[in-house]
């Protein structure tokens, strides 16, 4: 599973990702975390709002730093 992290690189992005990680970690899933920050890749994605995680390309959270156990029900 590939995990996408679409944002500047600031505090919420990180927090994003730590978040993410965390999740997937509780689940047992093995995850590469790939972090966007070109504006262009954003737009591409279809991304409007930062933060955003995708997961397989797939976009499921956007404009908010979603918390562990929101992504692990978005995960499971």
């Amino acid at each position: 599973m590939k995990l996408q992290i679409y944002g500047s690189g600031c505090s919420k992005c990180k927090a994003l990702t730590a978040n993410a990680e965390s999740a997937a970690r509780t689940l047992g899933i093995t995850c590469e975390v790939e972090k966007i920050t070109d504006m262009n890749a954003i737009i591409d994605a279809g991304v409007m709002r930062t933060p955003a995680l995708a997961v397989d390309g797939k976009v499921i959270v956007e404009g908010k730093v979603a918390g562990a156990d929101e992504i692990q029900k978005l995960l499971a």
